[in-house]
């Protein structure tokens, strides 16, 4: 891709204590004007601080069959990442594997069918719901040790965001230490309208349950306010209840179609309860999901309204 194109990778890495949190995300941003960047993110997830690190195109390099990216003296891949920021430094390996959302002919990622439709905005991937991190990163001039510390990745690539989104993830459950949910729901425009698309995938025991516009899951409610997220769906995997705790965050960039708009509060400090229930009214899986990301953006009062 030459123009209106961004690609990012959204890097999550807790400490085994949960003091320390960062987001790490590396990408690039093609302008319709010329107005070319790439980038390195950082968010402090514990105090809101945030950083970007902007680099020559020159030094952008991507692979186009695996997870692998650098930017200067920063690599990402499946199997850890280098870091040569002002604020982190060091090397992290990634100490289990990489656990992906499934792909399949018939069901290409998260986003199903959808990731098949060229003219979509935004399309999003799972590289990681949860994966184990051993090493140690020189974290602001103090050396931090992040070995049995958990990540997760995933990333985005098109045109722009949503004009208006709610997502939020966590793979930190007090009670399922597999666990892992991602949520997220969109203005997505579509031929001459838009609708409000949705996906949710709750991993636990092995087994990846989903809420999703293509699998015929009905929004039962959405409320959302300063305070909190209130979300009922009832899918094939029976019904999803979802309570998240807002919080105060760090602002980042996100793409839009002419520019790296900074206006994107994300916190790493919200809290999410998620209770699955099935057909025959089985409480499945009842936990608080910590260290939640979360963002929160755009025109919520059409979100909700679509």
């Amino acid at each position: 891709r030459k123009r209106n194109f961004f690609e990012g990778w959204y890097i999550k890495l807790v400490s085994p204590d949960g003091d320390q949190r960062w987001a790490i995300i590396p990408g690039i941003f093609l302008g319709p004007d010329g107005a070319d960047m790439a980038f390195v993110q950082v968010l402090d997830g514990q105090t809101g601080r945030s950083w970007f690190h902007e680099f020559p195109i020159a030094e952008f390099r991507a692979s186009n069959t695996r997870f692998d990216v650098s930017l200067g003296g920063n690599h990402f891949s499946n199997t850890g990442l280098q870091l040569d920021l002002p604020q982190l430094a060091g090397q992290l390996a990634f100490n289990t594997p990489l656990d992906p959302w499934p792909v399949t002919l018939s069901s290409p990622g998260i986003m199903g069918w959808y990731g098949l439709v060229p003219f979509m905005e935004c399309f999003h991937g799972i590289v990681s719901f949860g994966h184990g991190l051993s090493g140690k990163l020189e974290v602001e001039g103090n050396l931090v040790d992040f070995t049995d510390g958990r990540s997760y990745i995933e990333k985005d690539w098109g045109r722009a965001f949503p004009s208006g989104y709610v997502w939020m993830q966590s793979n930190h459950f007090a009670a399922h230490e597999d666990a892992s949910l991602i949520a997220s729901v969109a203005i997505i425009p579509w031929l001459t309208g838009a609708f409000r698309g949705f996906i949710v995938g709750l991993k636990y025991g092995g087994k990846l349950h989903r809420w999703t516009t293509y699998n015929k899951t009905r929004e039962l409610s959405l409320e959302i306010n300063d305070s909190q997220i209130i979300w009922h769906l009832d899918g094939p995997d029976g019904l999803l209840r979802i309570l998240a705790q807002r919080s105060s965050g760090g602002l980042l960039h996100a793409p839009l179609r002419t520019a790296m708009y900074r206006r994107v509060e994300e916190t790493m400090r919200a809290k999410i309860t998620v209770q699955h229930i099935s057909k025959t009214g089985e409480v499945l899986f009842e936990d608080d999901g910590r260290y939640a990301s979360m963002e929160v953006f755009g025109d919520l009062e059409r979100l909700l309204g679509l």
